[in-house]
């Protein structure tokens, strides 16, 4: 089964690149594995996806030594605590939701202290949801602005988590937001800062992301079935 949801995305992604003027090879795929077992992680690695991206710190800690993510790059999508930064930073390729200055500055001097570079995005609250952190459209670019203080992060670009949409292709307004965003930022030449990557896009409206710029969709119920919560 999670093969096949593999390749029917993979099918849906080349198609929705390919109507919006783009090559399929430009999309990454974000495997969002959050409650699904280290087995469940390795096959939807063989079946292609070209990262993982974990939720949760404590299922991070469990699936690394069991070497769940080997053959594919694992990325930190969940909200992180300040608290538990140091068993995050050096362990992931890639930090995601980064959304606010107080986890940046905890980012830095763990960082610093393992003598590294961690990679991150900033994450943008797009839609200025009260429930929802993340950086305002300017305080990210702001926040831009000011990456020289960091020496040890290297800012790869922006993740965003849009509204819950009631209809189809409502979310569209929000991810091209954020992409005229990324391409402002890309114009410009900071230090420690690459923007490689516009995380944007989930099981139910990737296909709009991707119209609109995306360049990674983060993917877990259309690969791995309903989660299971107890």
């Amino acid at each position: 089964m999670i093969e096949e949801n593999v390749a029917r995305i993979r099918e849906a992604m080349a198609k929705a690149a390919l109507a919006a003027g783009r090559r399929p090879e430009e999309i990454a795929l974000c495997a969002a594995t959050k409650m699904n077992d280290a087995e469940a992680v390795r096959r939807a690695i063989a079946a292609g996806v070209d990262c993982c991206g974990e939720n949760r710190v404590q299922e991070l800690l469990l699936k690394l030594p069991l070497h769940a993510y080997e053959g594919a790059p694992v990325h930190f999508i969940g909200n992180l605590q300040t608290n538990k930064v140091g068993k995050v930073v050096g362990r992931v390729d890639l930090i995601q939701s980064v959304d606010r200055p107080e986890l940046l500055a905890c980012i830095e001097k763990e960082a610093a202290k393992q003598n590294l570079i961690q990679n991150i995005l900033i994450e943008v609250n797009v839609g200025g949801e009260a429930s929802k952190s993340g950086f305002t459209t300017e305080s990210a670019r702001r926040m831009t602005d000011e990456f020289g203080k960091y020496p040890h992060i290297y800012l790869r670009g922006f993740m965003t988590i849009p509204p819950i949409s009631l209809h189809p292709g409502d979310n569209r307004k929000f991810f091209a937001e954020m992409r005229r965003l990324y391409v402002d930022i890309t114009a410009k030449r900071y230090d420690n800062v690459s923007m490689e990557y516009l995380s944007m896009g989930m099981s139910d409206d990737f296909e709009d992301a991707i119209a609109e710029g995306s360049t990674m969709v983060r993917v877990g119920t259309a690969i791995f079935g309903p989660r299971h919560y107890a």
